[in-house]
């Protein structure tokens, strides 16, 4: 998640500090003019065109367990990453986003690979095994 203008918006592919990561969403949804909470974001219109909230984690030593979208050596550990974009699914709310490991650089990208996941079944020599990351570029760090 980035910020524009005062708003939340889709950052994960820039090279640009980020605010965080979006844990979910609240709004008053325009059929039932009720106040609903989502823990990810779809296309919605709020009642009264009114504003979504968003819930971000914002602290930049959280570490995030991540899918990496190709293999990835130790060499590549303390490299920064950007993560692919992609929908998602609006059933499970699960992310179908995955770490870039074809867009790799020393210090410009969003996320830093720290560490392969303490996963039993991750095989380090596959693509989409957990990996742990952290906040490299973030907006609120000071």
């Amino acid at each position: 998640m980035a910020s524009s203008a005062g708003y939340v918006i889709d950052g994960q592919t820039a090279d640009a500090p980020i605010l965080g990561v979006l844990n979910g969403i609240f709004y008053n949804a325009a059929t039932t003019l009720k106040p609903t909470f989502a823990n990810f974001y779809t296309q919605v219109t709020p009642a009264n065109s009114e504003d979504i909230d968003a819930f971000v984690f914002d602290n930049p030593q959280q570490q995030y367990v991540v899918a990496a979208d190709a293999v990835c050596a130790q060499s590549g550990y303390l490299e920064t990453y950007d993560m692919n974009v992609s929908a998602g699914d609006d059933t499970t709310g699960k992310s179908t986003a995955t770490l870039d490991i074809g867009d790799t650089s020393a210090d410009s990208a969003s996320f830093r690979l720290l560490r392969s996941a303490e996963d039993p079944e991750n095989d380090e020599n596959a693509a989409f095994r957990s990996v742990v990351v952290v906040p490299n570029l973030i907006e609120l760090q000071s």
